[in-house]
C-alpha cells in the first residue's frame, strides 16, 4: 500500500487510476469523514476518472493513516487543513479540485480559505452551519465517548451489525460490502483522533467560526445535501450557502448522509454540471 510521510507521520493515499505525464488531468482530491476512510470515495473517483486524476487519502488517525509517536500536535479541523497542504506539497500538487464529505467538508471549507490558490473549485458534501447548545452538545460528547470507547473487533463479525451501524446514516440502504467496510473503518479509527476530532467538529468555537469561514470563501463551491441526512440536515446546508453567493446549493432527492452513494447517477450528474460550469450558466 502506498505510504508517503508527512510532517513525521506516515500517510495512506491512492490514485484510483495512475496519472499519465503524456496525458495529464485536474486532480481531485478527496476528503472523507469522521470514523471513514478514503475507500468510500473510490467509486465516485472511479466514475470521475475520464476528466480528474483522483487522489484519496485517509486522515490521520483514521482508515490506513494509524498514528504513532509522531501524533498530531492537536485535532483541530485548522490542523487537518494544515495536514493537507503539506500532503499536497509532498505530491508537488500545486493547485486541485477538492471534493470532501462531512467532518472532511469542514476542514475543506478551511482549507479554502487558508490555501485559496491552491483550489480551483470545491464540492462540499453534507456539510452546514449548526447552533451551539451546551446542553446538547454535553450529551453529545457524553455518547460519542461513549461509542467510540467501547469499539471491541468481534463487533465486526456480528450478523447485521453493519446494517444496523449505517441505519442513521442512510435514507436508502447500501449492499453488505459497503455496509461492512464503513463498520471496519469506525472500529480502527484511532481512539485519540475519533474523540479529538469530535470536540473540534462538534463544538462552540465551531458553531461560532464556521459562519464566517462560508462568508468568506472565493473559491467557486458546490454544497450538496441529501434530502434526509439527519447528522447534517438540508437545513443546515442551505444556511450555509445562503451566506455567500460563491457557494451553489442543491439537495439530492431521496437521499441522506450519502448522497455519492445513496444516488450515485444524481450526485455526478449535478458535480460534472458544476466542474463544467454547466451549473452555474443554469442558474
Amino acid at each position: 500500500m502506498p505510504y508517503l510521510q508527512v510532517r513525521g507521520v506516515d500517510r495512506y493515499y491512492q490514485w484510483i487510476l495512475p496519472p499519465e505525464p503524456s496525458a495529464p488531468k485536474p486532480v481531485m482530491v478527496f476528503l472523507h469523514g469522521w470514523g471513514g476512510s478514503g475507500r468510500y470515495w473510490e467509486s465516485t473517483a472511479r466514475a470521475l476518472g475520464d476528466q480528474f486524476d483522483c487522489l484519496l487519502y485517509d486522515l490521520p488517525g483514521f482508515g490506513r493513516s494509524p498514528l504513532s509517536s509522531a501524533a498530531l500536535s492537536n485535532y483541530e479541523l485548522e490542523t487537518y487543513a494544515d495536514d493537507l497542504a503539506a500532503l499536497l506539497d509532498a505530491l508537488s500538487l500545486e493547485k486541485v479540485y477538492l471534493n470532501a464529505h462531512s467532518m472532511g467538508a469542514s476542514i475543506a471549507t478551511l482549507f479554502l480559505n487558508r490555501y485559496r490558490e491552491r483550489v480551483e473549485r470545491a464540492i462540499l458534501t453534507c456539510s452546514g452551519i449548526f447552533e451551539y447548545n451546551e446542553k446538547e452538545f454535553a450529551a453529545f460528547y457524553r455518547f460519542g465517548g461513549w461509542v467510540v470507547k467501547f469499539r471491541p473487533r468481534w463487533l465486526g463479525a456480528i450478523p447485521g451489525m453493519d446494517k444496523m451501524f449505517m441505519a442513521r446514516f442512510l435514507h436508502r440502504p447500501l449492499d453488505r460490502t459497503s455496509s461492512q467496510a464503513f463498520l471496519e473503518d469506525f472500529l480502527m479509527a484511532d481512539e485519540e483522533a475519533a474523540l479529538g476530532t469530535i470536540y473540534a467538529c462538534v463544538s462552540q468555537k465551531a458553531a461560532e467560526t464556521m459562519p464566517e469561514e462560508f462568508r468568506q470563501l472565493s473559491v467557486p463551491t458546490l454544497l450538496v445535501s441529501g434530502e434526509f441526512d439527519r447528522i447534517i440536515s438540508a437545513a443546515m446546508g442551505k444556511q450555509a450557502a445562503k451566506l455567500n453567493s460563491i457557494v451553489q446549493y442543491t439537495v439530492i432527492p431521496s437521499t441522506g448522509h450519502f448522497p455519492m452513494l445513496e444516488d450515485a447517477d444524481t450526485y455526478l450528474k449535478v458535480v460534472r454540471e458544476f466542474v463544467n460550469d454547466e451549473y452555474l450558466s443554469n442558474k
